[in-house]
C-alpha cells in the first residue's frame, strides 16, 4: 500500500510540476540578456575531485547576460582545490577575465559558522551585481543553463529561482540509497505547493539558487543563517515568509548533480540532514525511517521467508503463499518506481534490485541522524564539526 501510494503520488506531483523553459533549438542564435549582470558564486571546501569539471561547465556556458563572472571561494581547503580552480580557468581561457578566486579566510572567533555559510557571506562582500547564483561544486551545467534560468527568473519576477537537478549515481552506495531519497524528497516537498504563494511549503535546491540581490540582502542572506546546517531550506522559507517570489522548477535537462562519491560521504551527508530535513522532529525522523524499512526492505525480506515457510509448513501453506504474493507485488512496485524514474529523469535501472538493501541503510540513517544531531557526536560535514 505504501509503495502504491508513493508511486501514484509521485506521478501526480511531477505531472503538474513546473519546469525550466525549453532550451532553444540547436543552432538558434540567442543573444545574452542586456541591462543586467550576474555573479556565479561557487563555494568550495576540499573539492579537488569536483572543482575542475564544475568550473569548466560554468565557464563554458553560453553568455547569460552581457556582464557576468564566476567567483570561486576557497573555504580553507587543505587539498588542491584552489590550484585546480586556477588551472581549470586558465584552460578555459578565462583566468583574470570572467574568473576570480577568493580566499574565505578564518571564520570569526567565538561565532558558530557551519557548512558553506561563511564562504557565501564572504563572497557577497565582493558582489554588486543585481543577480547572484550560488552553485555547488558537485554540479555540472549544460551550456544554455545560465541563460535559460536567468531569463526565466526575470520574466517570472522571481526573487529566488531554484532548479531541481538530475541525480547522477556512480558508486554502489548511491545506487542503493539515492533513488529512495529522491522519491522521498519529491513527495515530501511537492514542487507545486512550493511555487504557490498561498502555501506555507517552501523548498529550494541548494546546488542551484539564483537570487535577486536585493531580496537576498533583505532577508539577511547566509550571514543571518550562520549556524543553520540546512541553509537552502531556511533561505527558501525566509524568501517566502517575507512575501518574495519563490520559483522552484525542474531542471533535469539543464544540470546534473552527483552528491556523494562513496559510502562514507553518503552516510555523513544524510545523517547530517535527515532529522533537520524533517523539521527537527524525532518522531518524524524515526517514523520515516521505519516506513522506508517496511516499504523497501520488507518485501525482499518477506519473500524468501514466506517461500521457505510455505515449503516447510504444508498445513499453513495458503497464508504463507499469500504473504509471498504480497512480497512479490511489493518488489514489482519497486521496479515500477524505477521504471517511472527512468522515463522521467533518465536514471537507469542499474542495480534496482538493491533497493531492499538501500532501505536498510536509510532505516539506519534515521536513528543515527537523531543521535548525532541531538548529541553533536559525529555530527560533521566533510570532517568539520557542526555542533
Amino acid at each position: 500500500m505504501g509503495l502504491t501510494i508513493l508511486l501514484v503520488s509521485l506521478i501526480q506531483v511531477f505531472s503538474r510540476a513546473p519546469r525550466l523553459a525549453p532550451a532553444p533549438e540547436p543552432g538558434a542564435v540567442v543573444p545574452p540578456l542586456p541591462d543586467t549582470a550576474l555573479t556565479v558564486v561557487l563555494p568550495a571546501y576540499n573539492e579537488a575531485a569536483n572543482i575542475g569539471p564544475c568550473l569548466t561547465s560554468l565557464l563554458g556556458s553560453e553568455a547569460p547576460c552581457t556582464d557576468w563572472r564566476v567567483l570561486v571561494v576557497n573555504d580553507g581547503s587543505t587539498d588542491a582545490t584552489a590550484a585546480l580552480a586556477r588551472a581549470a580557468a586558465a584552460a578555459c581561457g578565462e583566468a583574470g577575465q570572467r574568473f576570480a578566486l577568493l580566499e574565505a579566510g578564518p571564520r570569526p572567533a567565538g561565532e558558530r559558522w557551519v557548512g558553506k555559510n561563511w564562504a557565501c557571506t564572504r563572497a557577497m562582500e565582493q558582489v554588486n551585481t543585481p543577480w547572484v547564483l550560488f552553485v555547488d561544486a558537485d554540479v555540472r551545467l549544460r551550456p544554455a543553463t545560465l541563460r535559460r534560468a536567468l531569463g526565466q527568473a526575470i520574466a517570472e519576477g522571481a526573487d529566488l529561482f531554484s532548479l531541481a537537478p538530475r541525480l547522477r549515481c556512480d558508486c554502489l552506495a548511491e545506487w542503493m540509497v539515492q533513488p529512495i531519497m529522491a522519491s522521498l524528497l519529491g513527495l515530501g516537498f511537492p514542487i507545486e505547493a512550493a511555487n504557490d504563494p498561498a502555501s506555507a511549503v517552501a523548498f529550494a535546491a541548494g546546488p542551484f539558487m539564483l537570487f535577486r540581490r536585493e531580496a537576498y540582502g533583505a532577508i539577511g542572506g547566509h550571514r543571518a543563517l550562520a549556524a543553520e546546517v540546512v541553509e537552502d531550506l531556511a533561505l527558501a522559507r525566509r524568501i517566502k515568509a517575507a512575501g518574495y517570489g519563490l520559483r522552484y522548477r525542474l531542471g533535469l535537462d539543464a544540470l546534473e548533480l552527483r552528491m556523494y562519491g562513496d559510502f562514507a560521504s553518503l552516510w555523513e551527508g544524510w545523517t547530517k540532514n535527515w532529522l533537520l530535513g524533517l523539521d527537527g522532529s524525532v518522531a518524524k525522523a524515526l517514523g520515516a525511517a521505519a516506513v522506508v524499512l517496511l516499504m523497501f526492505s520488507g518485501p525482499w525480506l518477506l519473500a524468501p521467508a514466506a517461500a521457505i515457510a510455505a515449503a516447510l509448513l504444508p498445513a499453513e501453506r495458503l497464508p504463507w503463499l499469500l504473504a509471498l504474493a504480497l512480497a512479490v507485488a511489493g518488489i514489482a512496485l519497486q521496479l515500477m518506481l524505477r521504471l517511472w524514474t527512468r522515463s522521467q529523469f533518465q536514471v537507469p535501472l542499474t542495480l534496482w534490485w538493491l533497493m531492499g538493501a538501500g532501505g536498510l541503510v536509510v532505516a539506519a540513517i534515521g536513528p543515527t541522524s537523531v543521535w548525532r544531531t541531538l548529541s553533536g557526536r559525529g555530527w560533521t560535514w566533510k570532517g568539520r564539526p557542526l555542533a
